[in-house]
């Protein structure tokens, strides 16, 4: 299966779509490199493909469809720091809910709500900037996430 197939799954979209997806989940950034392009055979399970690259192809399926509510679980743990800002800017400009679950204090920041889990309860919820001035439990989380 080539990139494209993976995103598309024999659905159709339009080139236009496609080309959106692909930029909104920065696939565009690496596939350039791969001799060719968007026809690039992936393996079994995308095993040609880097954790991150794998992820970003992912996303790119998810947000040709438009979902009205779309939920990432760390979907991003394998894209550097800049590339995942990149995504979720992109991401937050759609018409959906945007539901990200994620320890990495880079994407938590921009969140519009923080929820704060604990043994599976929310125990908090609120602005980053709210929750580093009254949480206890989120502060310790991202001041742990600090220290070299």
């Amino acid at each position: 299966m080539t990139i494209k197939e993976n995103i598309l799954l024999d659905d159709e979209f339009t080139e236009e779509e496609f080309f959106d997806a692909v930029r909104k989940s920065k696939v565009n950034k690496f596939v350039y490199l791969l001799e060719n392009g968007y026809d690039t055979v992936v393996g079994e399970r995308g095993g040609k493909l880097s954790d991150g690259q794998r992820q970003r192809i992912a996303i790119a399926r998810a947000v040709i469809r438009k979902p009205k509510i779309l939920v990432l679980d760390e979907a991003t743990s394998g894209v550097d720091s800049q590339t995942e800002e990149e995504i979720f800017d992109e991401l937050k400009e759609e018409d959906m809910t945007l539901i990200i679950i994620s320890h990495r204090l880079s994407t938590i920041r921009k969140a519009d709500r923080v929820l704060v889990l604990n043994e599976g309860r929310v125990v908090e919820e609120g602005t980053h900037e709210e929750l580093m001035a009254s949480s206890c439990v989120y502060k310790d989380i991202i001041e742990s996430q600090l220290v070299v």
